[in-house]
């Protein structure tokens, strides 16, 4: 009896991570896409780049085709600390170049920073829209955005995707990956009322909440740092799920690895920093936009979940041999993988990756493996800095 309360204390914040996670799962049923409003509100749309000459000019023509009159958006490309001629390909495509050079500052933080203040000087745009260097948005964007802005909403995040899924079995799985927690938790989220978060590629901001929350993030993670703020501020950010911003994945090992590493190195960081205090100030202020941004802080990722929850699994199911009965850890520890599995089918059914998907998945105990290696192993990357990831050959 006393083991069995031990483990099922041991199994308790595996319970409430998979607990969280089906709470979103149960929520995050699709929605028609709202009908838009007519054009009125201008966007600056802002792609922070580093040495991307090679697709940057694709992107600024993707961009250039949006369903947006032309005389109420800008396209601004910030060459920041580039070695090649990202800002000349940018120009040749129709964007107005911003050109940054501070071997001190460097990151895309600091690149966004610039883009906004310079927005604001300007005094063209009503908000302004971020998007990745590798990107391909989907032409109704802009119209997403403005709906969101004309009811009221300060900031708004559109779904970020992948751009080439079945380039790989890591794009196909990373496909299934970001279903689950762009998709899947942000339309949880947004049913909740809450903030869906921001992914860093497809964000939108007014001027208005620059202004009230200057874009001060310079971290690797600089856009889960700037949601926590807009969030302190009393902001929450939108969820925009009809339109999508669908950015190029690495298939190589090695520049995958790179790139996880930098992402969950910063997530911790932001994690350990403000997990813990920002539901104590959640809790006392009765504040569900708080209280929510410190659980999707403090839900470890969904390799450490399953990996906790396999252990309990194997813990509880020797306890009731050994014992001659079904224990209460038992029920605790399958109450946690029927949750997680519910979780990751949702995920695979929202991706639309169909059998692929699937197979996939079955990739799944490797890459868990992978990455529990990867953050067992310190980072290597210096804080905030410009880590430019190995591009594909870009297409024709």
């Amino acid at each position: 009896m006393i083991l069995d309360l031990l483990l099922v204390l041991l199994a308790l914040p595996v319970l409430l991570a998979a607990g969280y996670l089906l709470l979103l799962t149960l929520l995050s049923g699709e929605k028609k896409a709202p009908p838009q409003v007519a054009p009125r509100l201008k966007f600056d749309i802002i792609i922070p780049a580093h040495n991307e000459e090679a697709g940057i000019a694709r992107t600024v023509s993707n961009l250039s085709r949006v369903d947006y009159p032309v005389e109420l958006r800008r396209i601004v490309v910030v060459a920041d600390n580039c070695s090649d001629a990202t800002a000349d390909r940018a120009r040749e495509a129709g964007a107005t170049v911003l050109v940054r050079h501070n071997q001190e500052l460097r990151g895309k933080g600091y690149a966004l920073q610039l883009a906004f203040e310079r927005s604001l000087a300007d005094g063209f745009a009503d908000a302004v829209v971020v998007v990745d260097a590798d990107t391909e948005v989907t032409p109704n964007l802009l119209h997403a955005f403005a709906l969101r802005l004309e009811a009221g909403a300060q900031a708004v995040q559109a779904h970020y995707g992948v751009l080439n899924p079945h380039a790989s079995w890591r794009t196909r799985l990373m496909a299934v990956a970001m279903a689950l927690f762009h998709k899947v938790r942000s339309l949880g989220r947004e049913r909740l009322g809450v903030s869906c978060g921001l992914r860093g590629n497809g964000m939108c901001f007014t001027h208005a909440i620059i202004r009230q929350v200057p874009h001060e993030a310079f971290s690797i993670v600089e856009d889960l740092e700037y949601g926590i703020r807009l969030g302190k501020a009393g902001q929450r950010v939108h969820y925009a799920w009809e339109a999508e911003a669908l950015g190029e994945m690495v298939t190589s090992e090695k520049a995958a690895r790179s790139q996880r590493r930098r992402w969950d190195g910063g997530r911790m960081a932001m994690t350990r920093k403000f997990g813990l205090p920002l539901l104590a100030e959640g809790l006392r202020k009765g504040d569900k936009v708080l209280v929510d941004l410190a659980m999707d802080l403090l839900v470890p990722p969904l390799s450490w979940v399953v990996l906790g929850a396999g252990a309990v699994t194997v813990a509880s199911g020797a306890l009731s041999l050994w014992q001659g009965h079904v224990t209460l850890s038992a029920y605790v520890a399958a109450a946690s993988v029927l949750s997680l599995v519910l979780y990751v089918m949702r995920g695979w059914w929202v991706s639309g990756m169909g059998l692929s998907g699937l197979s996939a998945l079955a990739w799944a105990p490797f890459y868990v493996a992978w990455k529990v290696w990867l953050m067992l192993s310190r980072p290597e990357e210096k804080k905030g800095e410009w880590v430019r990831t190995t591009r594909e050959a870009p297409k024709p």
